[in-house]
């Protein structure tokens, strides 16, 4: 379920990946290594929110890859 905080919506890491059509564990490793930028906000447990430009940009990459590994 999306966070709304002052008037943006921001999406956990799961729901970030499920929504780019991807694993949790995909996501994550592709920021470890630097083929996304990690987010610029988190809750008050560390935990990164996305905002869904950042799920915009996981999409492109994920794309990418696919026609890559095609």
């Amino acid at each position: 379920m999306p966070i709304l905080l002052n008037h943006n919506t921001f999406y956990r890491t799961s729901e970030a990946a499920d929504i780019a059509g991807i694993s949790r564990s995909t996501l994550l490793r592709w920021i470890k290594e630097g083929l996304l930028k990690d987010v610029s906000y988190r809750d008050r447990r560390g935990w990164r929110l996305f905002t869904e430009d950042d799920i915009y940009r996981i999409k492109v990459e994920a794309n990418r890859m696919k026609i890559q590994n095609k």
